[in-house]
């Protein structure tokens, strides 16, 4: 990354990229595979993330927030998920040609891409609030905090949230 970079800018400004980088990149990967279940995807995102802050410039004052990358992942990760439910991907072209048997199918891998739909059905401010509660494990006043939002917000967000999962699985 950083060979690329410093052609185009100077090296104070790739070196401040390279700083924000190595802080918040298992963040951002973390995050998108806790939302998209693929570490392919994940590093899609992670690549998504950082080129458009890349492309955007650093401003100089720039604050290197966790809610900031945090918001920008579980964006990027909603994208990739509604994408994704527009195409089938597979490297099994007899998939077309056979019938599919509905007594047989991976359990496992049906409630995952049910939950994936679903969740791809959410605002991103609510699987942000969700995520950061069920993936990261930490508390409404840890989220608040984070997010710079009221503690009622983000438990109204959470009920809400967990309320319109419930709809969207059934």
């Amino acid at each position: 990354m950083s060979s690329i970079t410093v052609c185009a800018m100077t090296e104070p400004a790739a070196q401040r990229i390279d700083e924000i980088f190595s802080e918040h990149y298992q963040l951002v990967y973390r995050t998108a595979c806790a939302i998209t279940r693929n570490s392919d995807d994940a590093e899609d995102v992670l690549q998504e993330v950082f080129v458009r802050l890349l492309a955007k410039g650093v401003p100089r004052n720039f604050k290197s927030s966790k809610a900031f990358f945090y918001t920008a992942a579980v964006r990027a990760s909603l994208n990739v998920l509604r994408t994704r439910r527009r195409y089938v991907l597979t490297d099994d072209a007899d998939i077309f040609e056979t019938p599919q048997h509905p007594d047989t199918p991976d359990v496992d891998d049906a409630i995952r891409a049910k939950l994936s739909q679903a969740i791809g059905n959410l605002s991103p401010r609510t699987v942000e609030i969700l995520m950061l509660r069920y993936a990261e494990d930490l508390t409404e006043p840890q989220i608040a905090k984070l997010l710079g939002r009221s503690r009622g917000t983000v438990a109204v967000t959470l009920f809400r949230g967990l309320a319109r999962l419930r709809e969207l699985l059934r």
